[in-house]
């Protein structure tokens, strides 16, 4: 793979968190002298191992250095969400979840050393000077800003300033001869949380929450209003690919739709007595037909929703095991501005199940690795290769669910993998798909612009003969062709090629509403809401042999390896609110 190539394989949208703790304040008053004090504790080793390197090491050390670089190797004895961060990535580290962030509101990437436009952020300051995507950014404050030596995270602290304050950005449109200049100033670039929120069919709504964050709350209540104007009989809720976030919205979420006084979720720790959160009974869709879609890739907040809508036997979980992460943290502040998440709490479902999966202190490796050994294990294509701790509970009308780690759903739907290959794999792997679909979408915007409507764009692009031109393209850049299967992964290629291209051409809305078309958890969510199963069902209705949760399984199993990412959430407790920041994401741009 070429340098170019490298740079352009998905940027990671939040910046990663540090896992580990902080034991405390490493300095008191300055030790001066030979002989070390009285060590009585652990505490006073580790201070005193500070001050003997700052007083008497061979070399001149920076120790402010030393400790934030100890700190994570220390850490890792603890569990895997117990998290320091540096003062420098605690803003960035929150932004995802505030509902909005100081920046000049582009998404961005970096291709052929040059930084590239890929969406203007609707409502931020550049879209209300003029950027347009496709814009090339080539210098900034008037000095040239291109070459093989700028990188995505160069760039966004060449972006990034105080709110109120100004860049100057040299603009090179194609399809224009000059040079144009743009004063931009930086303000609030809104970050929604729900990313799709449309009607499936003329009776069952879709909403998709990303994350929960301070406005997801206010962002579903609007959804769920426009969805009324329309008329709706049923909502699917899709929960798949969401990390967390605030519990806050979590637990107000799941009020609308509970009857008053039900248990949404409970904490509980060594040193944290128990604190329940229950439903006031003022929801306004108590007797909405509901489906809730998970996968392992929900985490966190998302299992507080979905669990607690489970045990309450208020909707239908349709998907597969949740991630498992059930440790809350508290939030402290040092005076430097760097942050520690400490782990005092786990949280339980109504029913009593801790949805924290098992977990060795200090063995952070094993933790990373479960979602591969799932899929060694078959459980992303069997629901009888799910791994439980045998504890059985009771949901309100007196279903058995399964502690162990995560929610089960209880419907399950197989990964799938029916036609993916190794060659489909290494492309995707590589980014080569996405940055294909940037390509083709950089090169036809005038053009794609005048097509009008989601379909008439579909039609075009299947008209299109967009997997062989990827084929070829991806061939030029270091992938070897593979005739038959491309043969075989035909349908996926075709798949991924244009739900990235609407993304880039249109919004994600527009790639969610294509990929759902063929999505085989939204049409069986669709099936279980027309059917009358989604809510109520009783007790024993579509009961699995096992008595476990799970009632149907949806498709055959798939003997192809699923490509599964490996995720890490953190929570904490500020104050009224609970967070589960996100640890690590496939994000494609970079935006600022």
């Amino acid at each position: 793979m070429t340098k170019n190539q490298t740079r352009f394989v998905p940027l990671l949208v939040s910046v990663g968190v540090i896992v580990g703790i902080l034991i405390g304040s490493f300095f008191a008053s300055h030790f001066s002298g030979r002989k070390l004090s009285i060590i009585n504790t652990s505490t006073n080793k580790i201070n005193d191992l500070f001050h003997l390197i700052d007083d008497e090491y061979v070399d001149s050390v920076s120790v402010p250095d030393l400790v934030e670089k100890s700190m994570p190797e220390i850490l890792k004895q603890l569990d895997p969400h117990s998290a320091y961060i540096s003062a420098k990535d605690v803003e960035t580290s929150m932004q995802d979840l505030k509902g909005s962030f100081s920046g000049i509101g582009v998404q961005f990437t970096v291709y052929k050393d040059t930084v590239r436009v890929i969406k203007v952020v609707k409502g931020g300051p550049s879209e209300g000077v003029g950027l347009r995507a496709g814009d090339r950014i080539v210098s900034i404050d008037s000095k040239v800003y291109v070459g093989d030596t700028i990188t995505a995270d160069k760039t966004r602290n060449r972006l990034k300033g105080q709110k109120g304050s100004q860049v100057r950005l040299g603009i090179v449109r194609p399809g224009q001869k000059q040079m144009l200049s743009y004063v931009v100033t930086r303000g609030d670039v809104p970050v929604k949380s729900i990313t799709a929120d449309y009607k499936v069919n003329d009776s069952v709504g879709y909403i998709r929450i990303n994350s929960f964050g301070d406005n997801t709350y206010s962002e579903f209540l609007s959804a769920l209003a426009q969805l009324n104007t329309q008329g709706f009989r049923g909502l699917i809720l899709d929960l798949r690919g969401n990390l967390g976030g605030y519990m806050q919205p979590a637990v107000q979420i799941a009020n609308e739709f509970l009857p008053k006084n039900r248990l949404i979720v409970y904490t509980q720790g060594r040193k944290s007595p128990r604190e329940d959160f229950r439903s006031d009974g003022r929801g306004s869709y108590q007797n909405l037909p509901l489906v809730v879609l998970v996968d392992e890739t929900s985490a966190s907040a998302s299992e507080i929703l979905s669990g607690a809508l489970q045990d309450n036997d208020r909707a239908m979980i349709v998907g597969r095991r949740t991630f498992g992460k059930g440790l809350v943290q508290v939030p402290i502040e040092f005076q430097d501005g760097s942050m520690l998440r400490l782990t005092k709490a786990r949280y339980y479902t109504p029913s009593g199940r801790c949805v924290q999966k098992p977990y060795k202190l200090g063995d952070e490796e094993d933790y990373e690795a479960d979602l591969l050994l799932r899929e060694k294990h078959g459980e992303y294509y069997n629901p009888d290769s799910i791994k439980t701790s045998g504890q059985k509970y009771k949901t309100v009308r007196g279903r058995f669910v399964y502690g162990g780690g995560g929610i089960i759903p209880d419907v399950f739907i197989p990964a799938d993998t029916l036609n993916m290959t190794s060659y489909f794999r290494e492309a995707y792997l590589n980014g080569l798909m996405y940055q294909f679909a940037y390509v083709f979408t950089d090169n036809r915007r005038k053009q794609l612009s005048g097509i009008s409507g989601l379909n008439n764009m579909i039609t075009f692009l299947k008209k299109s003969s967009l997997v062989e031109d990827f084929a070829t393209y991806a061939e030029k850049n270091g992938l070897r062709r593979r005739s038959r299967m491309l043969i075989q992964s035909r349908t996926l290629f075709e798949r991924y090629l244009i739900s990235n291209i609407l993304a880039d051409a249109i919004d994600e809305e527009a790639a969610i509403i294509y990929t759902n078309r063929s999505d085989a958890a939204v049409q069986t969510a669709v099936k279980l809401i027309r059917e009358g199963k989604a809510f109520p069902f009783s007790a024993t209705a579509y009961a699995h042999p096992s008595s476990a949760s799970v009632f149907f399984h949806i498709g055959t199993d798939r003997k192809v390896a699923l490509v599964s990412r490996l995720l890490h959430t953190t929570s904490f407790y500020p104050l009224a609110q609970w967070y589960e920041p996100k640890k690590t994401h496939n994000g494609k741009l970079s935006v600022m």
